[in-house]
């Protein structure tokens, strides 16, 4: 590749990468992590890691890297989350009823090159967003309990704003039948808040709580992984990620324990890969994501201790387990086609509902299904539809001042579509599915 063109692609890939951070929402959720980085992941319940057919396998096991050739992806995801709270008119803290976040549209992007070096080693750089939180509630919501106030919190429009964007460089080598590849990543985080001036009096900085507009950090880790094919039908996998270490997010320094501390959490994972026929394969992957390794999304909002302070208040998230099942069936040379269904286990307990109704990642079911259609020799597009039923956590009301006597019930349904660019340079064949 020319240095013209390393460049464009490294400048491309950055610049999207910005974008994806500053974007709100993100993309089907399991806690706040992606269902699936790619087209073909979503569309296979985000199973597939011991089955790379796409440079951005890279975001789930740069392993695969060996065996996919030259190639570019370029994904670009339309997400609506519908995120509700519900409870009743009895006196209490937010605001009565049945009350819907408005902002439910986002547009998330993903990106991917890889290049092979020789047949047994090759590299590659991928932008994907790794997850978010979007909740973003009117400000003339009429609300009894703030006594001439309105909004959920008593202080008008209220929300937060979470987007994470992930740029892995990654290198793969195999030997024999056992493929290795590590990808040291770089992270970028958006953050705002706004409308919780009522948690002030349990905030360690009080002017850094609420209302101070978009907060970026920034940090790094390590995604690795491996991936052994025991025979032409057998594939097994095994990859995860450190912790991505962030700095803090100054501005929300009353808000997240340790002073806006929010690194992103650690995952494990393994898949395995069977091809039943010459054109079907069927793929089952595990994923574990470790929430309760970051304090400000695992301390429980009852915790007693200042908000932003070492043991302060957080969202009270348990570690979450991801089952994924995928069926990729080769119809033709032309068309493939994909169907998943993903289950993850809820990352919130009832305890903690109040301070989650700004993050109601209470989705655990992901049902899925897609197609890849070669347009050129060398081209081909992908489509995948990702629908999330709606699901729900009802817990007691808890303020800054204690229980209320009421209970609250956040839940919420998503969907989302995909469509993705494949361009395997020099291909002589139109190959996506690649068992």
């Amino acid at each position: 590749m020319s240095s013209s063109l390393r460049n464009s692609l490294r400048a491309g890939i950055c610049a999207l990468a910005l974008g994806a951070a500053a974007t709100g929402g993100a993309q089907a959720t399991e806690g706040y992590f992606v269902e699936g980085v790619s087209a073909r992941d979503q569309a296979l319940g985000g199973a597939g890691m011991a089955n790379p057919t796409e440079a951005l396998t890279i975001a789930n096991n740069p392993a695969g890297l060996v065996d996919v050739g030259r190639q570019f992806n370029g994904d670009l995801s339309l997400f609506n989350p519908n995120r509700q709270y519900n409870t009743s008119t009895a006196p209490g803290f937010v605001a009565p009823g049945n009350v819907s976040s408005y902002r439910d549209i986002f547009a998330i992007p993903a990106l991917a090159y890889s290049r092979p070096l020789d047949a047994d080693r090759a590299v590659g750089i991928s932008m994907n967003a790794n997850g978010g939180m979007d909740t973003s509630y009117a400000g003339n919501i009429f609300n009894p309990n703030c006594g001439g106030g309105s909004g959920v919190f008593c202080a008008g429009r209220a929300g937060v704003d979470l987007n994470q964007a992930l740029i892995s460089v990654a290198y793969a080598q195999r030997f024999g039948n056992l493929s290795i590849g590590i990808a040291p990543t770089m992270a970028i985080q958006v953050f705002s808040a706004y409308g919780l001036a009522a948690f002030s009096p349990i905030s360690s900085a009080p002017t850094d709580l609420t209302g101070r507009g978009p907060d970026w950090s920034v940090g790094g880790g390590l995604r690795a992984g491996a991936l052994y094919r025991v025979n032409e039908q057998l594939s097994l996998a095994l990859a995860g990620s450190t912790p991505m270490w962030m700095s803090n997010f100054t501005n929300y320094s009353g808000l997240f324990a340790g002073g806006g501390s929010f690194n992103i959490p650690a995952t494990i994972g393994a898949g395995v890969s069977y091809k039943v026929l010459p054109t079907l394969a069927v793929m089952v992957d595990w994923k574990h994501i470790f929430y309760s390794g970051v304090k400000s999304i695992a301390d429980q909002m009852t915790a007693q201790a200042l908000l932003g302070s070492g043991s302060g208040p957080g969202f009270g998230w348990r570690d979450v387990d991801v089952v994924s099942l995928g069926v990729e069936w080769k119809y033709s040379d032309m068309l493939t086609l994909r169907a998943g269904y993903a289950h993850n286990t809820q990352p919130i307990t009832p305890n903690n509902v109040t301070f989650n109704i700004m993050a109601p990642g209470v989705v655990t079911d992901h049902i899925a299904g897609g197609l890849s259609y070669n347009i050129t020799r060398n081209a081909a597009l992908d489509l995948t539809v990702v629908y999330s039923p709606r699901a729900g956590v009802t817990g007691p009301e808890i303020t800054p001042q204690g229980p209320t006597g009421r209970m609250v019930n956040i839940s919420m349904s998503q969907l989302q579509v995909t469509l993705g660019y494949t361009y395997h340079f020099g291909a002589p064949e139109p190959v996506i599915a690649k068992y």
